[in-house]
Formats: structure tokens, C-alpha cells, sequence
């Protein structure tokens, strides 16, 4: 990439959705865990490296302690740099204009991020749509047809990825008050300014996980062969914290069958289109279908879990017994203990 086309990446990281809450009571949205060993933010964050986007500021507010844990100096990232790098912008104040994603105001607290930066160009994204871009090609495309502001789109969608320049994007927050413009969306939709608004039609696998029915939907499409090959590209890998875990140990009893289980699991029963994360314990004659099992649960000896989210730490007692349906999985929080005789 030419010198004059450097790029700048700010993720969006203060959404709170009410519809995912039970994913989102202890940590924000840009860290609910996904994909066997990944974390959203893996995806977006991923995607402006293999951009070569060299200077990435995150913008949290709600619970984000779980997400400076995970993302740390951004080394996994190669982001730990002298110059340049990760940069971690929590919101001063719990403002109701910070509710909006996009929001200058938001962004104007941290106007010395913005008037440093050398990168002629900005990426602005949510922090959970899972798909594998690259955001050399928007800003080519960008470039080319003249654009002011490029948006991204899925299926005439908004991915809320946007490419336009630094200046104006400092122009924008500079000038919130005066045009009545406070978020990008205001920008694009009202349009007070005359620029000339783009769309980029991303043709790739892009999945938003804003609730509980997509996160459970786009879980189990990881499991089709074809939507993983478009999201793990050897080329352009998505990168995450690195956990030294001792591989997986199958039981005599173990049965697995079309599923994603990752490293340091125990699993001595049978597990169907399902996602199992690191550490997990599956006991014997316990069978597991279509669900999601976060790090460290521990499933008891003769359980059945049926469309199932069951977030970190989850205690499932032996015999248990836990039917969802596709459409409303059943979820069992963070820590939670399920006993046979609750489900009686």
C-alpha cells in the first residue's frame, strides 16, 4: 500500500444489545466468545491487520475489563509498536449520545487520537460482524469512484463499516453541533453535507451477531464446510490470544460427529453439531446436540443438551436433562449450576 493510502482503524465498541444480554451480563459485546476459540472482536480486529492497518483505537463502554484482558497490548495482533499500534479509548462518561454506534461525540473525547494520526484514510466498524474483508479493496474502490464515504453492505445491508478520510472525518466531529449530524448514520441518511455517499457490496460469508437467535445461527454455520473455508483463510488468518492448552483427550466412550471442539477438553461422551470450547469436561453417556459449550463448563455423566447455549464456567449436574429449540435455545449463564431436579 502507497505511503498516501494508509489506513487507520477505529472499532466501535460500545454497543450494548439487550437482545444478547445473557451473553453480555460480565463482558461487552465485542468479547463474547465465538467459534470454538475466538472472541468477535477477533474477526474485525483481524481483518485491519491483514489490511495492513498499522494504528487500531478500540472505543468500549459497557463491561469491558474482559475485553483489555483478551486483546492485552494487541501482541497477538502484532500491535505492541513504538509507533503506531493498539490503542484502548474507554468512554469518560456513561453519555446516552455514546449508546449510538458512530458517535462524534464519542470520538471528540479522544480528538488527539485523530489530529496525530499520519493515515490519510479511516476504517470505522462495529466490533461483532464476523466476516474476513479486506479493506485494501473498499478504499481501492473507494478511490475510484470518487466517494466522500464509502459504506459496506451485505446484501444492500449495512455491515456499519465505513472508509472515508481522516480530515473528514475530523471535519465530521468538529462539526457535530452545527450541522446536527452526532453519529455516521446521521451522516448517511441525512446527508446534510452533499458528500457523495457509496456503497460497497461485500460479496463474502458476513454474519451480525446482535442477539441471541443470530449468535446461535451463525454458531452453527461454522459447522458447514464451505462458510469456515471463507471465514479461516490461510492467506489472511484470524488471529486471537494465544492459551497454551494440552490437545483434546477422547474417552473410550467418546462419539463426535460434525462439531468444532477446541484444545484442553475432556470429552467421554457423544457431541453432534455442536461447538465446544477450550477446557470443556463432557461426561460419560452424556450426549450433546446442536449447541454451544463455553470454556471450562463441566457436563456431568448421563446428561442430554439440546440446542443449548452454555456460556463459561457452567456447572451441568449428572442426569440433567436441557431441551431448547433452534428457533429459542436454552441459555444457561455464566457460572450457573443445572441439576437434574431442575429441570424436573
Amino acid at each position: 500500500m502507497e505511503l498516501n493510502q494508509k489506513m487507520l482503524g477505529v472499532i466501535d465498541a460500545t454497543a450494548y444489545k439487550p437482545e444478547i444480554e445473557d451473553l453480555t451480563v460480565h463482558r461487552s459485546l465485542a468479547a463474547v466468545p465465538f467459534a470454538s476459540r475466538y472472541r468477535l472482536i477477533d474477526f474485525v480486529l483481524s481483518n485491519m491487520v491483514n489490511s495492513e492497518i498499522e494504528s487500531v483505537a478500540i472505543f468500549p463502554k459497557y463491561q469491558y475489563r474482559s475485553l483489555m484482558d483478551h486483546i492485552g497490548s494487541g501482541k497477538q495482533w502484532d500491535l505492541n509498536r513504538k509507533k503506531d499500534g493498539l490503542f484502548f479509548f474507554p468512554s469518560p462518561h456513561l453519555h446516552n449520545e455514546y449508546d449510538e454506534f458512530g458517535s462524534f461525540r464519542q470520538f471528540s473525547d479522544h480528538i488527539d487520537y485523530f489530529l496525530r494520526s499520519t493515515q490519510e484514510y479511516a476504517v470505522i466498524t462495529n466490533s461483532y460482524t464476523v466476516c474476513n474483508i479486506d479493506y485494501k479493496k473498499v478504499l481501492s474502490y473507494h478511490l475510484e469512484n470518487g466517494c466522500d464515504i464509502t459504506e459496506v453492505r451485505k446484501d444492500g445491508k449495512s455491515l456499519q463499516m465505513y472508509i472515508m478520510s481522516t480530515k473528514l472525518l475530523i471535519n465530521l466531529i468538529d462539526d457535530k453541533e452545527q450541522t446536527g449530524s452526532k453519529t455516521l448514520a446521521d451522516v448517511i441518511i441525512e446527508n446534510r453535507n452533499n458528500l457523495t455517499i457509496c456503497h460497497y457490496e461485500y460479496k463474502g460469508y458476513a454474519a451480525v451477531i446482535d442477539s441471541i437467535s443470530s449468535y446461535y445461527k451463525h454458531s452453527m454455520d461454522m459447522l458447514n464446510p464451505t462458510i469456515w473455508n471463507e471465514i479461516f483463510l490461510n492467506n489472511r488468518p484470524i488471529l486471537t490470544k494465544a492459551k497454551d492448552e494440552p490437545p483434546t483427550k477422547y474417552g473410550k466412550t467418546a462419539l463426535v460427529k460434525n462439531s468444532l471442539i477446541a484444545n484442553g477438553c475432556k470429552i467421554e461422551g457423544h457431541v453432534e453439531n455442536s461447538i465446544i470450547f477450550r477446557g470443556v469436561h463432557i461426561g460419560k453417556d452424556t450426549v450433546i446436540k446442536n449447541s454451544v459449550i463455553m470454556q471450562k463448563s463441566q457436563i456431568g455423566d448421563d446428561c442430554l443438551l439440546d440446542n443449548v447455549i452454555a456460556d463459561k464456567d457452567v456447572k451441568v449436574e449428572k442426569a440433567a436433562i436441557i431441551k431448547g429449540a433452534a428457533l429459542l435455545p436454552y441459555i444457561l449463564r455464566k457460572r450457573t449450576i443445572q441439576g437434574a431436579l431442575m429441570n424436573s
